[in-house]
């Protein structure tokens, strides 16, 4: 992968090569300009993974140029951009967060603070580092060792960088996340065991493999190396190509995570809040954090709205109102630290500690004090991050592990219901085929029986019916109407059957037109009686056209028999809209039925009136109920002291 690139506007000569030299040395491959103009023409260009841009150019204003680079972005993608002023008000901070930059970083800016967001926001821009080469940090006051262990590590592969003491060796690894660090025992002002400490007590930099490299024949050293946290521990006096097998050994075998937080070593932007403690931007500068002045709490109140410092120290004189509202804003649970003016007030030490602050401190802490508090509060508020992204990190593995149970689970269970779904499907294919079979036959086998009781009655009628009585005549009636009422039987359990076993030949099917002429049919067999059939228009569906007859036919034939005592017979056929979807009904001002008894009108053989009042057997609405079923809709039935109406759909 290619190395970023960062795009450096600035019209200082000196602040330009000071950040193209800072940006290279981190891995960028940079491009400087002096003026607006020039940083069009570069953008034109080509993309960039990160911008640095001065408020105040020559030719022009960078917000200006800031808006310009997010109107270009729907063509070239975003870029983050960095802003860079000398400007302390606290609105031309927010003017510029504002309207769209990343970042803002006053002047006197940190170099170190710089070049570390750059590279952060170039990461999120790429959403990956470039890892073309592992980078190895060599820590050595000894320009000759350290230079010839650079070469050796470059010869292999690596790219090395150098610092020549503790303090600055920090700071690069702090900025650019090395694979290892390899320090000498012996440095000027901080030793190599206590940066091995420090960096083991840093969350984002804590796994990373240390080699220890030192000519000191103490011998206690090696034993404190190790307990400090070293991984390797050689003298001086090894040469280079083994030291560089000890790396390519060390990084084979390094298995730590990649921390996800940012190192508490870094540059970290600070807020400082109050006129009485503004002399403190100063020393704190000296120390590598970017610090951000507030006057007021109102004014870091607004700061905190588009900034999220890692630590913001509040001046605090007789109450910790402004510290409460301060907390609140913060985006991200950074540090607060409350600068009181003694450390034995006791009653505003606890007043600041409800409102939600970090640490009470003296004003009259020294200032290398007070750094290590700071410091101390961003490793903690960093352990704090690092936990939290664990626990999500962890929550989110066992989600997944639970939501993995659970679908295996739930396709088991489909798996069993699938299973005895076919099962159920066939034990019920079988028994509606000897259902089917059974109904069938016994109408074909009792249709013979019948008509021998039917012949030898009439046989008796036309032999002997002269010798009976009116008593013997109305018994052979009698047995006449019941012949006929069994063959009726027949025919309709015939005709429940076939419906059952019939092939279901779909297509386009105008239901207005077969009402119609079911209803001619009907006025046609009683031409005399006084009838009203009104079909609506526009009825077209889906559906087996000769089973829909048949739907028709049963219920427009109930609608004309229950209605036969009215002086005027009167049927509509129609459609409406139930539960969201269309469905049809049948209606009549018939006799009705009662509406308790509902439930049983569409069962086989269940009649709501008598046979005396009605003719009829019971199968009509029980073979409608069937054939609606096969199309996939449901019926049912409303009945009122005017009439019936039962309605159906069609799926």
């Amino acid at each position: 992968m290619t190395a970023w690139r960062a795009l450096v506007v600035d019209d200082s000569l000196t602040v330009r090569m000071d950040l193209v030299e800072g940006l290279e040395a981190a891995g960028f491959e940079a491009v400087g300009c002096g003026s607006a103009a020039e940083a069009r023409a570069a953008l034109a260009g080509g993309r960039f993974d990160v911008a640095i841009l001065d408020v105040r150019l020559g030719d022009g204003d960078g917000v200006d140029l800031l808006c310009e680079i997010r109107a270009s972005e729907e063509e070239l993608g975003r870029t983050p951009v960095m802003l860079l002023s000398s400007e302390s008000e606290v609105r031309d901070r927010v003017r510029g967060l504002s309207t769209g930059a990343d970042e803002y970083a006053g002047k006197p800016y940190v170099l170190s603070y710089v070049v570390a967001r750059a590279r952060e926001l170039a990461e999120e821009s790429r959403s990956s580092a470039p890892p073309d080469r592992a980078t190895i940090l060599v820590i050595d006051d000894s320009v000759s060792f350290r230079e010839a262990i650079r070469e050796a590590l470059e010869a292999a592969g690596y790219r090395a960088i150098v610092a020549e003491s503790g303090e600055d060796g920090l700071q690069k690894a702090a900025v650019m996340r090395p694979a290892l660090v390899i320090v000498d025992g012996q440095l000027p002002g901080i030793d190599g065991v206590t940066v091995i400490r420090r960096l083991r007590l840093d969350a984002a930099l804590r796994h990373t493999p240390c080699i220890m490299i030192t000519a000191s024949d103490i011998p206690d050293s090696e034993m404190g190396a190790f307990e400090a946290g070293v991984d390797a521990y050689l003298d001086k006096r090894t040469p280079p190509a083994e030291v560089v097998a000890r790396v390519a050994s060390l990084l084979a075998r390094a298995a730590g995570p990649k921390a996800s937080v940012r190192s508490a070593l870094a540059a970290n932007k600070l807020l400082v809040v109050g006129a009485g403690i503004q002399h403190l931007t100063t020393s704190l500068r000296s120390e590598a954090f970017d610090v951000v002045f507030a006057p007021t709490p109102e004014d870091a109140v607004l700061l905190a709205g588009v900034e999220t410092p890692a630590c913001v120290i509040v001046e605090v004189t007789s109450e910790a109102a402004g510290c409460k509202a301060i907390r609140a804003a913060l985006s991200r649970p950074g540090a607060v630290l409350a600068l009181t003016a003694s450390d034995s007030d006791s009653r505003l030490a606890i007043d600041c500690l409800a409102a939600g602050v970090d640490e009470v401190v003296s004003r009259a802490t020294p200032g290398p004090l007070l750094v290590a508090r700071i410091r101390a509060q961003l490793r903690r508020k960093q352990a704090e991050e690092e936990g939290a992204r664990e626990r999500d990190a962890r929550l989110a593995r066992e989600l997944t592990l639970a939501e993995a149970r659970a679908a295996e689970a739930l396709a088991e269970a489909r798996a069993e219901l699938l299973a005895e779904l076919e099962r159920k499907n066939a034990e019920l294919a079988v028994a509606n085929s000897e259902l089917e079979a059974f109904s069938y036959s016994v109408s074909h086998d009792l249709r013979a029986p019948l008509r021998a009781i039917e012949g030898f009655s009439r046989a008796l009628e036309e032999d002997q019916g002269h010798l009976l009585e009116e008593v013997g005549r109305q018994h052979l009636a009698r047995v006449y109407g019941a012949t006929a009422r069994m063959r009726e039987l027949i025919d309709d359990l015939l005709t429940l059957s076939r419906v059952t076993r019939a092939e279901l030949r779909r297509g386009r099917v105008d239901l207005s037109e077969l009402a119609r002429i079911v209803g001619r049919e009907l006025v046609g067999r009683e031409p005399a009686r006084p009838a009203d059939v009104d079909v609506e228009d526009g009825l077209e569906v889906e559906g087996d056209k000769g089973l829909l007859r048949a739907v028709l036919e049963n219920l427009m034939g109930n609608a004309w028999k229950f209605s036969a005592k009215r002086e005027r017979t009167k049927i509509a056929v129609g459609s409406t809209v139930v539960d969201g979807a269309r469905a049809f009904f049948v209606r009549d001002n018939g006799v009705g039925f009662d509406m308790t008894r509902a439930d049983k009108l569409f069962r086989p053989f269940q009649r709501l009136h008598a046979q005396s009042e009605f003719e009829g057997t019971g199968i009509g609405l029980a073979t409608v109920r069937r054939i609606v079923g096969r199309h996939g809709g449901r019926t049912w039935a409303e009945a009122s002291p005017d009439g019936a109406c039962i309605y159906f759909t069609l799926g």
